[in-house]
């Protein structure tokens, strides 16, 4: 079945939100970081919508230019006040623990303490999240107008976690296409009790598998989907298939900050003018939405790192509210309050219909390229002249004038202003009259 005829769009948007929720709620409490028990967890819950097939990398291995580092498994975390109130509970919210924090036991001073506590006084509500992954400390996280109310006195400190060797795992699962030509995607698990900034990319990652599965054996693209923590995760799995990718791929997308209902956002890929740009780009001006930005090598997610000199893959990035824009973004004001899980499915269609634009950009050559062939014979032009010309008529004069081998759907789309989809319909009519044959 040619892609052109496929059903890219999930059929039951209500039922994808729900279902999206639901695994949201399942994942909400654990407390992910880039190795550890509940990252593992994490990864085995997401396996149960996308069955992966694991990478690991142990603590101490090379990988590029970084390490891999210990595992860290937190069990408790807390302090006690002066006046016997318990503060600052890890198990009342995770993200008042400084991801990675060594373990310690102690009695501290209010001034002693308060070099180990970190706030946002700009949003004086709001707990901050803060990691320390590569270099050793302790330290809390809590509310600015918490902080303002800490009486002088003996606190008693306890953080109760270890850091010791494990294991980084990659989960990676594979949609075989027609060819070994591949699309990567890619989002990552690795941020406690955020949602927008963490659950929404795996989440719309594995509910996209999920839809795209349907369509095995039918697609000419292999598409790759990885779960991985940020940044060490995608090192570590570029040192492990990175020049593979290099040779098969042809676009890639990493999923991020796409939970909440505001309006797409698109990053380009370093390259600029990827087809995986040009796809997402034809998307966007269907939709008429106009936030696009250029690559930004100095903030982002993944695509920093599979965009990398050395490797250049073209990968972008399709958002909704971008990471550093919204003012939840990195606190524990990023939570379920702000998605919108009718969003989140509207997103998996969004990727669909990326996917369903490169699987359907195809190149065609004119078999009558000199002059215009004549069309009623053929059944492809109405016998009346008429001021009046529907859109796929009017599509017809761009495909039959580019139709030379040079310029695929995607192009003239983007010259034309036509639909993708009027253009795949027209021009299958075209090569179905034999006036089109396929580069």
């Amino acid at each position: 079945m040619p892609a052109s005829t496929l059903e890219f769009i999930p059929k039951d948007r209500i039922q994808l939100a729900q279902d999206i929720e639901n695994y949201f709620d399942k994942l909400w409490p654990l407390n992910r970081s880039l190795m550890g028990t509940d990252y593992r967890r994490s990864l085995d819950i997401l396996n149960e919508v996308m069955p992966t097939n694991n990478l690991e990398f142990r603590t101490g291995e090379k990988v590029l230019d970084w390490t891999v580092p210990n595992e860290w498994n937190a069990r408790d975390a807390y302090i006690i006040a002066p006046n016997g109130k318990k503060i600052a509970n890890f198990k009342d919210n995770n993200l008042h623990l400084v991801g990675y924090s060594i373990p310690f036991r102690g009695k501290l001073a209010l001034a002693e303490l308060k070099e180990h506590l970190y706030t946002l006084p700009s949003q004086p509500d709001a707990i901050p999240y803060i990691t320390s992954y590569y270099k050793e400390r302790w330290g809390f996280c809590i509310s600015q107008r918490e902080y303002d109310g800490l009486e002088e006195g003996e606190y008693d400190v306890v953080v109760d976690t270890s850091l010791e060797p494990g294991k980084l795992v990659v989960g990676e699962a594979r949609i075989k296409g027609q060819t070994n030509r591949e699309i990567l995607v890619s989002s990552y698990l690795c941020h406690p009790s955020l949602a927008n900034n963490e659950l929404s990319g795996p989440l719309v990652l594995s509910f996209l598998y999920k839809e795209l599965k349907k369509l095995e054996g039918q697609l000419q693209y292999t598409y790759r989907f990885v779960v991985i923590p940020e940044t060490i995760g995608a090192v570590a799995y570029l040192s492990k298939r990175g020049f593979e990718l290099k040779d098969k791929l042809v676009a890639g997308y990493q999923i991020t900050c796409i939970g909440d209902a505001g309006e797409f956002t698109y990053k380009h890929s370093r390259q600029h003018d990827s087809l995986a740009d040009r796809a997402a780009l034809q998307f966007m001006s269907e939709k008429k939405q106009s936030q696009v930005i250029p690559f930004n090598p100095a903030i982002g997610s993944d695509e920093r790192q599979w965009c990398s000199p050395g490797f250049n893959l073209p990968v972008g990035s399709l958002m909704r509210t971008m990471y550093t824009v919204y003012p939840e973004y990195h606190t524990s004001l990023d939570n379920k309050s702000i998605m919108s899980f009718t969003g989140m499915a509207d997103a998996v269609g969004a990727y669909l219909e990326i996917f369903r634009n490169i699987e359907c950009n195809i190149t065609y050559l004119s078999t009558e390229p000199y002059g215009e062939p004549q069309l009623g014979p053929r059944g492809l032009f109405s016998s009346v002249s008429d001021k009046n010309r529907e859109e796929d008529e009017l599509a017809m004069w761009w495909l039959l004038n580019y139709a030379d081998g040079k310029h695929d759907l995607l192009a003239i789309a983007k010259l034309s202003g036509h639909s993708m989809d009027s253009l795949v319909r027209v021009g299958r009519r075209i090569k179905e009259s034999g006036l089109f044959v396929e580069v």
